[in-house]
């Protein structure tokens, strides 16, 4: 049994982490090493988790035990991934994402990728619904938690499985209420025929790696795509992009 199998059983979790091993260096696009920043109120768990990903070449930047404390020095700090417990004491995990996050944050923030024990619709979709890119439940593989750090850093959301049907199914029964009138809206900006075509494949739920099979380009390309449609777009991340699209139908077609 893993340090990290015997810390979820010591913090009371379901379903312990095998002990898996990526082996190699995880950068970002640049040649740096991604750096991640992991907040849980449990110091075994938190420390395990960090001590995974070092152990596959994330740099880890800082660790946090409470809601205040991960805001302070995940500005301090400023990570590429904030892996984030929902259930925190001193500022709920959500309150923290959005602080860091959201709209009024000024540079950017973290890409955050919740870590919970919690499988509950509704803590996943406010939880997306506050900023974050994915969400994985701790009973999740050490594999999984390394796979998952690596595709939010590129933008790229994931979910424990059985979770990204139920993410767009909220997102499109949001898009089906009627929109507040906006007179002052200005025109969308033209996108691209392949932006489209990739945006299209968004909605649709499926991965970066789906669309590059799909359409037969990179994988970079494809995120190059997606960070030009957020951009015409003035959006802030991929979830905004998929509502963006589901309101315009482009998932069905």
């Amino acid at each position: 049994m893993t340090e990290r199998q015997n810390a979820g059983q010591n913090a009371g979790q379901d379903g312990g982490r095998d002990g898996g091993r990526d082996g190699g260096q995880d950068g970002g696009q640049d040649g740096r090493p991604v750096s991640v920043m992991v907040v849980d109120d449990h110091p075994m768990w938190r420390d395990a988790v960090a001590r995974d990903l070092s152990e596959a070449g994330f740099e880890v930047v800082a660790t946090a035990g409470d809601g205040p404390q991960a805001v302070r020095r995940a500005r301090a700090a400023s990570p590429d991934v904030l892996v984030l417990d929902l259930n925190l004491p001193g500022l709920p995990g959500v309150e923290v994402c959005k602080q860091l996050v959201g709209a009024e944050s000024d540079p950017p923030g973290p890409r955050v990728l919740v870590l919970s024990a919690s499988g509950e619709h509704a803590d996943v979709l406010e939880a997306v619904k506050s900023g974050a890119t994915g969400y994985l439940v701790k009973s999740a593989s050490t594999e999984e938690l390394l796979d998952a750090v690596r595709r939010t850093a590129a933008g790229e959301p994931v979910f424990t499985p059985g979770l990204a049907g139920l993410v767009l199914g909220e997102y499109r029964r949001l898009a089906s209420d009627p929109a507040p009138a906006a007179p002052d809206r200005p025109v969308a900006p033209r996108l691209t025929e392949r932006e489209t075509e990739v945006l299209r494949l968004v909605a649709k739920g499926l991965s970066y790696k789906q669309i590059a099979e799909r359409l037969v380009i990179s994988h970079r390309t494809v995120q190059n795509h997606v960070q030009n449609t957020l951009g015409k777009l003035q959006l802030h991340n991929r979830v905004e992009l998929v509502r963006y699209a589901i309101e315009r139908g482009l998932d069905a077609t």
